[in-house]
């Protein structure tokens, strides 16, 4: 029997906002905070430094204003699920304009015109208006939700890469990149087999094999919204994350370790 068709999540547009916002502007505190030596320390990102992955979150929140200058016309073809499977290919681009945004520009001046930016296009344009990406076009409502794995997900990278540094986590971005992230997998491994929980922000079901109906689940996969995350993004082997006792996966069907990461 094939699975059930999944109900698309939806997110509500002002908490996407909100979240996005806040997590921006607790990231830029954080960063005006770092001195010189934190800020030419390495991080878990190849050979970028911390000053490096400072400036990726302003281009990465910038190109909210971006994509709506560049929408045109047409119509949203990109689902949230679908946009953290499309980003490797552009892994070696990004880099490049990454490094040159660093190395050219100051910090301050970037998180300040990336805030300008963001707030005024909050401001000037309705959820339904479209924003251009690299691998398609999306609503501004589903865009700002891949806002929440950008600024979550680096958020996790400067607290790992400056000890002490402890950026608070906006419980809504945290709740919206955990989902999306979820529903990726559910995306890429399609199927009923296997329940996978992490609470208390998502539950999703994946994996080709006997769908189950009732009862408990014979293949279960449980861990916290941050393990997950970093599952998700390459942060965190999955064999690691199992004998570390982060992650509990009972069943045959249980082991991810061929579907992860989802984005790298």
């Amino acid at each position: 029997m094939p699975p059930a068709k999944r109900k698309p999540r939806t997110y509500h547009p002002d908490k996407t906002r909100s979240a996005v916002l806040a997590q921006f502007a607790a990231v830029r505190k954080g960063v005006e905070g770092l001195t010189p030596e934190q800020l030419a320390a390495p991080t878990r990102l190849g050979d970028w430094t911390v000053r490096e992955l400072a400036a990726h979150i302003t281009m990465a929140s910038s190109a909210v204003a971006r994509g709506l200058a560049a929408a045109g016309s047409g119509k949203a073809e990109l689902r949230p699920q679908d946009w953290p499977m499309t980003s490797a290919p552009y892994a070696e681009d990004i880099d490049a304009y990454v490094r040159e945004l660093a190395a050219g520009n100051d910090l301050a001046t970037l998180y300040a015109e990336a805030a300008q930016g963001l707030e005024r296009s909050l401001a000037e344009h309705d959820g339904e208006a479209l924003v251009a990406n690299r691998t398609g076009h999306m609503t501004l409502a589903d865009y700002l939700v891949t806002r929440t794995v950008e600024l979550i997900v680096h958020t996790d990278d400067l607290n790992d890469a400056v000890p002490g540094l402890d950026i608070p986590y906006d419980r809504q971005a945290l709740a919206a990149c955990t989902r999306i992230l979820a529903d990726a997998l559910a995306t890429k491994a399609p199927g009923a087999s296997t329940e996978v929980r992490i609470p208390p922000y998502a539950v999703v079901q994946c994996v080709e094999g006997p769908r189950h109906t009732r009862g408990t689940p014979p293949n279960v996969v449980e861990t916290d919204p941050l393990t997950w995350i970093r599952l998700a993004t390459g942060r965190l082997p999955w064999a690691e994350a199992v004998d570390g006792a982060l992650v509990s996966a009972s069943g045959e069907r249980a082991d991810l370790a061929e579907l992860l990461p989802i984005m790298a």
